[in-house]
């Protein structure tokens, strides 16, 4: 293999002098972030309501374009996490943030996911606690904090591949669209119809999807879930997020058991919960997140536990 040829700075500076970055069809780049948090015991996700075209009037994930030549991915998804949480520019904004687990998710880039160019988006997926409710910033009309299970996790109209059925993706956080019911064999009423589930602009229902299944994955083998909750926590407060990311109830003892089997998950606070249980007997004990990066062995959802047996 022949030497490489010295770097010469002065002839790369001459070639960039000359190029034309207009000579290649333009093409911008957004950040999206899939934020999720729990409110009074269930799911919940961010979401911002837009005030101009494209897609008026519909709910989509937070996000906007990267500053260019100013900002990195992940400083843009902050930021944008920060301005439609109502925190940039607070003097608690550093601290709310420094709770906040940030990791990227993905890269949607499909020519077709944004009618006005081609558009390429870095997802983010973030957990946690206790954000205060959300403001919406200077391009959005509201923005609140929705349950996942109110979601129709269906492309939106425009995102579906020519000849697509409308399930594609499923409906709401449990896979299903709802929408009517028919009588059942026996001849009794049907149920009440479920209520329709909010649409997502753009292809948000695909990243909010992917998003529901990076988190319900990643609790099994890390420590993550823990990042939905304050410093000082109790098992059946940690348990309450796996049933609330997992949509699955748990059985408590077996719960309990698993979590302090695996070493570095918990560590004892030595102190115990201000209040005891809704059934009397004695306060639960706190726990803090202890020093494990992964969870071995794993805490398995039931599902796939039965898959390993």
């Amino acid at each position: 293999m022949p030497a490489p040829q010295p770097y010469d700075q002065a002839a790369e500076q001459e070639w960039l002098a000359s190029y034309d970055p207009h000579a290649y069809t333009p093409v911008a780049v957004t950040v999206d972030v899939v934020a999720l948090t729990l409110r009074q015991g269930s799911l919940h996700v961010l979401l911002v309501e837009r005030a101009a075209p494209p897609y008026q009037g519909y709910w989509a994930l937070p996000g906007g374009f990267l500053r260019a030549g100013q900002e990195g991915l992940a400083e843009a998804a902050a930021r944008e996490l920060a301005e439609e949480t109502g925190l940039l520019g607070t003097a608690d904004a550093e601290a709310a943030l420094s709770r906040v687990h940030l990791e990227q998710l993905g890269s949607y880039g499909a020519p077709e996911r944004d009618p006005r160019m081609h558009v390429v988006s870095v997802a983010y997926l973030a957990f946690a606690p206790d954000l205060p409710d959300p403001q919406a910033g200077t391009d959005a009309a509201a923005a609140a904090w929705h349950p996942v299970s109110s979601l129709d996790l269906r492309p939106a109209a425009g995102q579906r591949p020519a000849g697509a059925p409308d399930e594609t993706h499923g409906g709401g956080f449990d896979g299903h669209a709802g929408g009517e019911v028919t009588p059942g064999s026996d001849g009794t009423a049907p149920p009440e119809p479920a209520r329709p589930r909010t649409a997502l602009a753009f292809d948000h229902a695909t990243i909010l999807a992917d998003g529901l299944d990076r988190a319900r994955a990643k609790i099994e083998y890390s420590p993550l879930a823990t990042a939905f909750l304050r410093h000082d926590f109790t098992i059946p407060e940690l348990r309450a997020v796996y049933e609330a990311v997992w949509d699955e109830k748990l059985h408590p003892g077996n719960f309990h058991r698993k979590v302090l089997s695996v070493p570095g998950f918990v560590e004892s606070t030595g102190t115990t919960a201000e209040r005891g249980g809704s059934r009397g007997g004695p306060r639960a004990r706190n726990y803090r997140s202890g020093d494990a990066a992964l969870l071995h062995p794993a805490l398995l959802r039931p599902a796939h536990e039965d898959e390993v047996r």
